[in-house]
């Protein structure tokens, strides 16, 4: 991919490594997009995952409209849509609606399976293609909360089958004490492998 700005509404900006996962679908053909600082799929640092305004430069937020500057495409196996960053600042272009994010859920059969993990082995012999790493989808019995080893947490059911994931939304504390505006969308995304596996991570909770 030649050297370019493309526009997304952002839909995670997650924990990583004490740093920043952000990930976003394009406006026009909504598709994923996940911005990285080098061709491994690095996170973030806090200066890069930050845009600017009219009132100054701030952290990106879930949906936020968001030029983002980009010149390569770096796919990983696990995570094909990962675009390396030009060094260029972000601009927000406004913000998308809350009422608008169904227009940008995915709909797929299940979540790279029923488990919380992924093998490594699987996607790595081809026996599992991951055509995109990102989901953004409706869930139901949605339950957060803070497992014995204080771990954050959140079990639900989509397309009848259960799932119970770590969740690295920044936002979970806040959520956790009032979850009046939870709407039961979950932006979830496969990890980094690890010992392994793909472990699957819910990246913001809408």
């Amino acid at each position: 991919m030649n050297q370019q700005s493309i526009q997304t509404v952002i839909f995670a900006n997650s924990i990583k490594h004490g740093q920043h996962c952000v990930a976003g679908k394009t406006l026009d053909g909504k598709r994923w997009v996940r911005p990285v600082s080098d061709s491994d799929g690095k996170e973030l640092t806090h200066s890069q995952a930050k845009c600017r305004n009219p009132h100054g430069t701030f952290n990106v937020k879930p949906l936020q409209k968001v030029t983002i500057g980009l010149s390569a495409h770096v796919p990983l196996i696990n995570q094909p849509e990962n675009y390396l960053i030009d060094g260029s600042v972000w601009k927000q272009n406004y913000t998308l609606d809350d009422h608008h994010i169904i227009n940008y859920l995915d709909h797929p059969s299940d979540l790279w399976g029923k488990d919380d993990r992924v093998r490594y082995e699987l996607i790595k012999s081809g026996q599992l293609v991951v055509s995109q790493s990102l989901y953004l989808v409706q869930v139901g019995n949605l339950r957060l909360y803070v497992s014995p080893f204080n771990k954050r947490r959140a079990s639900f059911i989509y397309n009848g089958c259960g799932y119970d994931l770590p969740v690295t939304d920044p936002s979970f504390d806040v959520l956790v004490q009032d979850k009046g505006d939870i709407k039961g969308i979950l932006c979830i995304s496969l990890g980094e492998e690890f010992e392994g596996n793909y472990y699957k991570l819910i990246a913001t909770i809408f």
